[in-house]
């Protein structure tokens, strides 16, 4: 199947749209996997913290587009959390067909100039563009756990800056590993009826399954996952090394980790669509 754009899975999709990260090639086909089992969409996320731990883009990259380019469901591979303008154009030169652009963490107006400048620069090259307004807390200590995002401000935000979607503030923190975060439910609502583009949750990991599926009638659109997969795929792998301390094919338990990662891929999809 062609590699898919995110904007048409975005419009297309009735319900949420499960983004999922990638560490390795295992969550790749992992996510593949799961959404394949259930026949949905899916987005392949690639941050730049990734890119870090692999020493460059373009091996993961690559890797993703294949996998999305392989699969029997619509794949997107999308770009998350950039803060290196020079890392968005090197993923669009790529191939990649969305970028997240992170400038949270700069002051206001510097956010709006810059995240406008890589908008206007990726919407000529005809790549979708997501950032994000009101900081998400539990990303490495610069955003502030307690921070939401105002309706009125998200409205402008999204005029003065022309991005196709807008990562907001709500209730949930990044890298959380238990499921207790709690949303501000009212607000998404506020928010989806004041901002004129789909809505992104990030920190999606902490939420739990009943209030997911709140936070996606209420109005979220695009979930983005990352460590509850971490969770499960190394769960699952030191439980075989636990059970059989004489393997060292490597092959044996990542196959693990990703069966894992793979279930809870269907799982959560079903959360998001149901």
């Amino acid at each position: 199947m062609p590699l898919a754009a995110i904007g048409d899975i975005v419009r297309q999709s009735p319900a949420g749209v499960g983004a999922f990260n990638v560490i390795q090639l295992e969550h790749a086909t992992a996510i593949v996997a799961g959404a394949e089992a259930l026949g949905l969409p899916v987005v392949l996320q690639i941050s730049e913290n990734c890119v870090r731990y692999h020493g460059a883009l373009e091996p993961v990259a690559l890797a993703s587009l294949a996998v999305a380019r392989r699969a029997e469901v619509p794949v997107a591979v999308h770009l998350d959390h950039a803060t290196d303008r020079a890392l968005v154009e090197e993923a669009v030169a790529l191939g990649l067909g969305s970028v997240m652009y992170d400038a949270s963490a700069l002051p206001d107006d510097e956010n709006v100039r810059t995240t406008a400048e890589v908008v206007a620069w990726c919407h000529e090259r005809g790549v979708w563009v997501e950032a994000e307004l009101g900081e998400v807390g539990g990303k490495d200590g610069v955003h502030a756990p307690g921070a939401r995002t105002k309706p009125h401000e998200a409205v402008d935000y999204v005029a003065r800056t022309g991005v196709d979607a807008l990562a907001v503030a709500v209730g949930t923190s990044h890298a959380m590993t238990t499921k207790d975060a709690v949303l501000d439910l009212e607000l998404i609502a506020e928010l989806r009826a004041a901002v004129p583009v789909p809505l992104v949750l990030h920190g999606s990991s902490g939420v739990p399954d009943d209030v997911l599926r709140e936070a996606v009638r209420t109005g979220m659109k695009k979930i983005n996952i990352a460590t509850h997969l971490n969770k499960a795929f190394t769960g699952a792998v030191r439980d075989y090394l636990a059970h059989d301390e004489r393997v060292v094919d490597s092959r044996k338990y990542l196959k693990a980790g990703r069966d894992a990662v793979a279930r809870e891929v269907s799982h959560l999809l079903g959360v998001l669509t149901g």
